[in-house]
């Protein structure tokens, strides 16, 4: 792949997640009033339930498509995911490797957790760590300013 086209695909990746980050900020900014530490009602169980999906999608966007592709622009080797993690990390675009693991860890709790009793806690870290989602991707995305996207 030449650099225009890994270029061209970083380009798309970010478009994927500036809309991906819309509807995150929208779901967070509904669920940021809900007080989770009450029993939910369904409509604010099901509103922290799309939170959920919308910070899982954009947690595997940043570290899946736009790490790899900036990576592939700048001409980096693949080597695995805690390499561009740590790539990253280097650029500033991460505050630190645990950071990026954290919400990692969340968005793999989100995929397999089923029993409910157990989605308090995880509706309590996505609303903590989900600022800090928004800075990454915010970070990353100026930080891809400079290829003219």
């Amino acid at each position: 792949m030449t650099t225009n086209e890994s270029i061209g695909v970083l380009k798309e990746n970010i478009l994927i997640l500036q809309d991906a980050l819309y509807w995150l900020n929208r779901s967070y900014n509904f669920c940021s009033k809900i007080d989770i530490e009450s029993n939910l009602s369904e409509e604010d169980f099901d509103k922290m339930e799309t939170l959920s999906g919308r910070f899982a999608r954009v947690s595997d966007i940043i570290q899946q498509k736009i790490f790899r592709s900036i990576d592939q622009v700048e001409l980096e080797d693949k080597g695995t995911l805690l390499d561009s993690i740590k790539r990253a990390h280097k650029k500033g675009l991460v505050e630190s490797v645990e950071e990026i693991r954290e919400i990692r860890d969340i968005r793999n709790q989100i995929v397999h957790e089923y029993v409910k009793d157990d989605l308090q806690e995880i509706f309590k870290d996505i609303l903590d760590f989900t600022p800090q989602l928004l800075d990454i991707c915010h970070k990353t995305i100026s930080y891809c300013d400079k290829y003219q996207l």
